[in-house]
């Protein structure tokens, strides 16, 4: 029975990530048409097809029902990090990334929901409400981040030190993606833009002043793998 009951949560909060996901989609469908201020929570709830008191609990508010999506403008940057091997430097960890990323491109190397991000990024330079969801995404990145920094520096996760090199390795990841979403939305080739990852690692370990970047097989005091 309790087995029964873990499975049955687990699958509602998929459920319920599956639906903040398609509310997050159509609100920034709306908000790139026709503006922040121009989009109600009933049109929102329209373009679900949910009822309004639904999107209310679901998101505090209309404007963070974009967190979702604009959260997928550093996904794969987050994702790049979590499965780095430790006896690779992140450097060669993201050399192998991309060349899987080509690999899998196929005929559109742009993911609508990352298009779609992107366009929200950029979009949120003049809409201070999108800004704010975008930096709010990038908030929770650095906290998610921290395990994977402090393993990487031999720390525990809520050691002090860990967390400066969590806030530079997000910022990395937020001005990379910003920068990159502006180039593509000006008509740049998105199969080039999949070299990003060596691009990414270059500024994750720039912005930690080189703490972040090594394998850790490689530092002193570290047996190899």
């Amino acid at each position: 029975m309790t087995t029964t009951r873990r499975r049955g949560g687990a699958m509602s909060e998929v459920r319920r990530r599956r639906l903040r996901l398609e509310i997050s989609r159509e609100a920034s469908r709306l908000f790139w048409r026709q503006g922040v201020e121009a989009t109600s929570g009933d049109q929102i709830a329209e373009a679900v097809g949910l009822s309004t008191r639904t999107i209310w609990r679901h998101f505090r508010t209309k404007e963070s029902c974009a967190e979702p999506i604009v959260a997928r403008g550093v996904e794969r940057g987050v994702t790049l990090l979590r499965a780095w091997p430790p006896h690779l430097s992140l450097e060669e960890h993201a050399a192998a990334e991309r060349t899987g990323h080509v690999r899998e491109a196929g005929a559109d190397a742009l993911a609508d929901d990352d298009r779609l991000a992107m366009r929200l990024v950029v979009l949120g330079e003049r809409e201070p409400a999108l800004r704010t969801a975008w930096l709010m995404a990038c908030d929770r990145i650095e906290r998610e981040l921290r395990p994977v920094i402090a393993e990487r520096l031999g720390l525990a996760a809520d050691d002090r030190r860990v967390r400066p090199h969590a806030a530079a390795a997000a910022a990395a990841l937020r001005v990379h993606n910003e920068h990159v979403a502006v180039a593509l939305l000006a008509g740049g080739d998105p199969l080039r833009r999949l070299d990003t990852p060596a691009h990414l690692a270059r500024a994750v370990r720039t912005a930690t002043g080189g703490a972040v970047g090594d394998a850790i097989a490689r530092r002193p005091g570290h047996p190899p793998p």
